[in-house]
């Protein structure tokens, strides 16, 4: 098998399962929470750089927000099955990246990493996050070239693949719906809660010997929850219905 198609193959099994590399790398942030030390856990500094983490990984979740509020229908989707490409998307921040989903992935993988305070563990994720969705894009921008050719080939060209080039900016033609942002990345922000408000739980854990619920994160987890739930519950129901 030629190494492109080998490529390909590798790339479009990935995309099936890419839901599930944080999963995988579990053990890794386990390991790196173990290593705390009391002063990352009490001092001030320790509570500045969660919050930063925090942030991090839900600007992130607001960049994918911003790719998908403004997205035409069957793209840029959560489907896992198969490649889904009706157009092809070439304004708005695709105008200036040509992957910025996985540009926001990384920036809430980058803020979960960086929370265990691990060089290693940072440089680990970095590099399984950059050799995991190499070999997705790679699989998609095939399946995008065999689809729509010459203008996939002219976007290409102009649009640079992973970091953002602003002087490209092309306003998106597409009107933009916070009601398709909340049915699709509402799942997105409550793995985030979960993760960090878990993560804290085990650093305390590691670190004093029993498990214990700061008041700050039970807030958070709670919020969390009630915008899971609700959303959820909005969408099941018809209430939060897709824009036409």
């Amino acid at each position: 098998m030629a190494l492109q198609d080998e490529f390909e193959q590798t790339g479009t099994l990935l995309f099936r399962w890419r839901s599930y590399l944080p999963l995988v790398m579990l053990p890794l942030f386990v390991y790196g929470l173990s290593g705390f030390s009391r002063a990352s856990v009490d001092d001030s500094y320790g509570e500045r750089w969660q919050v930063f983490c925090v942030v991090l990984s839900l600007a992130g979740l607001l960049l994918r927000g911003l790719v998908v509020g403004q997205t035409p229908h069957r793209t840029s989707g959560r489907n896992t099955r198969e490649q889904v490409a009706d157009t092809l998307n070439t304004t708005g921040l695709y105008s200036v990246v040509r992957h910025p989903l996985y540009l926001g992935n990384l920036l809430s993988w980058l803020g979960i990493a960086l929370f265990t305070q691990s060089f290693f563990i940072v440089l680990v994720s970095v590099l399984v996050f950059a050799l995991y969705y190499e070999r997705i894009m790679f699989a998609e921008e095939r399946f995008l070239s065999e689809k729509f050719a010459g203008a996939f080939r002219a976007w290409a060209d102009r649009t640079p693949a992973f970091i953002p080039r602003l002087r490209g900016w092309k306003p998106s033609w597409v009107p933009f719906s916070w009601r398709l942002v909340l049915r699709r990345e509402y799942s997105g922000f409550f793995a985030i809660v979960v993760t960090f408000t878990c993560f804290d739980v085990l650093r305390g854990y590691f670190e004093r010997g029993w498990i214990s619920l700061d008041a700050g994160w039970a807030v958070f987890l709670a919020f969390g929850t009630i915008v899971y739930v609700g959303l959820r519950w909005a969408k099941k129901s018809g209430k939060l219905p897709l824009p036409s």
